[in-house]
């Protein structure tokens, strides 16, 4: 790796303990607008931007989703990931594993697909000002993972070769846009998907959660 290697952190899942909480609010908004699916079926898609992932979601259910039911979707899907922030915690390891890059010289951002009120929440639970990072979120470019955009802006931001950057990431969304812009992959299981399907989509190396990708960074990184 290059001695300037800057990361793109994904959050949730990644950083926070919050894609269950995910899970739950988007099965609860489905369920007041009358769209039956089961929670697994909308885990699987937890990463995606919510526009995509309610497009793929209508395809499972043979169901069409008119513009403003998503928007509706959407909105509940906020409110009652806000009734649930309560739960959100950060992963073990996080706040020090981004501390000890900070430290250690080199960059970071975090580039989620969620809207700027979820990061909020999520970045709260690290004890985090959305202005004393740099973040960068779904309001923030065209089209969300598993297209590359979030993770070129995050690399524009910090004004570094995205082909430097490690892109870390719990879910195959992370992995699929790392690979599409020539980003390299790093997964972590604390979303659950599994070691198999993380490196299948491109990952390089995937870790337990941010404290064993924080006991083993000298295998992805070298510091400046």
């Amino acid at each position: 790796m290059s001695p300037t290697t800057s990361f793109i952190f994904d959050l949730d899942g990644t950083l926070t303990d919050s894609v269950y909480q995910n899970v739950a609010a988007w099965k609860q908004a489905l369920d007041a607008e009358g769209i039956p699916l089961a929670m697994w079926r909308i885990h699987r898609k937890i990463g995606m931007s919510g526009g995509l992932m309610l497009k793929s979601l209508a395809r499972e259910t043979g169901m069409e989703i008119p513009a403003e039911q998503a928007e509706r979707l959407s909105d509940l899907h906020a409110k009652f990931y806000r009734e649930l922030q309560g739960q959100i915690t950060a992963l073990p390891g996080a706040n020090e594993l981004l501390e000890t890059l900070t430290q250690g010289g080199m960059k970071w951002c975090i580039a989620t697909s969620g809207g700027t009120e979820t990061a909020t929440i999520n970045l709260k639970a690290l004890g985090l000002k959305v202005e004393d990072i740099t973040l960068i979120t779904r309001d923030d470019v065209k089209y969300g993972k598993p297209d590359p955009d979030l993770f070129i802006a995050g690399a524009q931001r910090m004004e570094v070769p995205i082909e430097e950057c490690l892109v870390i990431g719990d879910a195959i969304w992370d992995m699929l846009a790392a690979r599409r812009c020539k980003a390299t992959g790093v997964g972590l299981l604390s979303g659950g998907y599994d070691i198999s399907e993380l490196e299948r989509a491109g990952a390089l190396r995937v870790y337990e959660d941010p404290l064993d990708m924080l006991d083993h960074l000298d295998e992805i990184a070298s510091r400046p």
